[in-house]
Formats: structure tokens, C-alpha cells, sequence
């Protein structure tokens, strides 16, 4: 994977970590079309240009991660029921993820419910004070992420949604609980892959993690102020249109095992 590549799919992980249109299937397709094979090392990639998104929540909300305690009991109790499953069927995940179908079925069935979720949600909520069983709940709905395809930002912003909170405020907290969840997720591959990394790669993916960390800001910024007004019909439609291309690519014979 040379720089130029890199750059490329640090733009779309960057673009869709946020938004509920599931970065995996993005990245299923931006590595076909650009042509990249699959390795140890563009695995690791994938998984941890993640860090720079993370960071760009950080610097976006800096106040609020230097707030109060209480702020980071609340997010490690939303982040347990993602531990635990993740450790529970790590195995399953991960062959889960090397299904491409799944992941195309997963975009069509999640855009369907991104359709309709604004008319299951039509009076808004007004709250915007996420308590520890709000916390603990919308944790539930993340473990639903965990099948590949299914979005991490569009299940928790549901969940809090389920919760009384307004679009802005369940968005946010569904930010904030990227950070543990994103954080666990990137620094484990780094920790299991290290003893691949040369002075090139570590360079390539220091690239990727300034790109993703950009894009991912002003993309936090404009999909608030999106949602806010407008709702997530238009996600639900665009994951649909997704689905769909990863399936005719299959149905035409493309090997879409690259990001096996």
C-alpha cells in the first residue's frame, strides 16, 4: 500500500466512522476499486487510522473530557457490554467480518431502518443529560455494531434516541463513546501487530492517522448540524445504494476477499 492509497482510504474512514453509513462497507469497496491487496499490515491500517478519528473527537468536545469524573463513569459504563461481548465472541466477529455478504445484507437492512426511524421518533426528545442507566442501555445497543455492517454511530444514536435525547445530545454522547470503544479496538491491533512495523509503514500509517483525524473533524461538525435538521433518511437511503453495489460486485464474480 504506497502513501497515495493511504491517504485515500484515511479520506473514507475519516468521512464514515461517524456517520451511520458504516465505514466497513466503504472500506470494502474503496480497497477494490483502488486495488489493494490484502496483508497483516492493511488490516492493522484499517483498523487503526481509527485512532485519528478518535483524536478529532477529543480536540472537537476537549471541554467536556476535562469536565468531571462523573463523565468518564458514564462512558465506561456505556463501553462495558461492548467489552464484554467483544471478548465474548471475538472469533465469531471476526469471521463475521470476513463475510462480505453479511456486511452488504447488514447496510440494506440498516438503511431500511434509518428510513424509518424518524417516523418511530417523531415527537423529539428534549433531554440531554445522559444518566447511568441511559449510559448502560445505549452500551446495549452498541454491542448491536458488532455485527459487520451494522453501524456504531447510527445503533447508539438510536439508542439514545431511545432515551429521551435529543438528536444533538445522543449524537454527542454516541461520539464520546467512540473514543474508549475506538481506542480498545486500534491499540490492541497495534499491540498484536507490532513486530510488522518498518519505518515506511510506521510512516504511511502516521499519514493515514493525520488524514483521518481532518476529515473526521469537519465531518463531526457538518453531520450534528445535518441531523439536527434533517433526520437520517438520506443515510438510509445512500447504506441502501451501498448494499447494494457490494452485492452486484459478488454477483458478478468481483473477489471482494481483500479484506478478509
Amino acid at each position: 500500500m504506497n502513501i497515495i492509497e493511504a491517504v485515500i482510504l484515511a479520506i473514507v474512514e475519516g468521512l464514515t466512522e461517524f456517520l451511520p453509513v458504516s465505514s466497513t462497507g466503504h472500506m470494502i469497496i474503496a480497497q477494490e476499486l483502488l486495488g489493494v491487496e490484502s496483508s497483516e499490515y492493511v488490516k492493522m491500517f484499517i483498523v487503526s487510522i481509527q485512532f485519528g478519528a478518535i483524536v478529532s473527537v477529543v480536540a472537537l468536545y476537549w471541554k467536556r473530557f476535562f469536565k468531571s469524573l462523573d463523565f468518564y463513569y458514564k462512558l465506561f459504563v456505556a463501553f462495558l457490554p461492548a467489552a464484554v461481548f467483544g471478548l465474548l465472541f471475538e472469533r465469531l466477529i471476526s469471521r463475521l467480518l470476513e463475510n462480505v455478504f453479511v456486511v452488504a445484507v447488514s447496510l440494506i437492512l440498516g438503511g431500511v431502518v434509518l428510513v424509518f426511524v424518524d417516523n418511530w421518533f417523531k415527537k423529539p426528545g428534549v433531554e440531554q443529560d445522559v444518566t447511568y442507566p441511559k449510559a448502560l442501555k445505549i452500551g446495549l445497543f452498541q454491542v448491536i455494531a458488532m455485527i459487520p455492517g451494522v453501524s456504531r454511530s447510527a445503533a447508539t444514536i438510536i439508542g439514545g434516541l431511545t432515551q429521551k435525547l435529543n438528536r444533538s445530545a445522543a449524537a454527542e454522547f454516541s461520539f464520546f463513546l467512540a473514543v474508549p470503544t475506538m481506542f480498545a479496538a486500534s491499540g490492541y491491533k497495534v499491540i498484536e501487530n507490532y513486530s510488522i512495523f518498518t519505518r515506511e509503514n510506521l510512516f504511511v500509517l502516521l499519514v493515514g492517522n493525520v488524514v483521518a483525524f481532518v476529515v473526521a473533524f469537519l465531518a463531526i461538525k457538518g453531520f450534528i448540524s445535518y441531523l439536527t435538521r434533517h433526520g437520517f433518511r438520506v443515510f438510509g437511503y445512500y447504506r441502501i445504494i451501498v448494499g447494494v453495489v457490494i452485492l452486484a460486485l459478488l454477483a458478478f464474480g468481483v473477489d471482494l476477499s481483500m479484506v478478509e
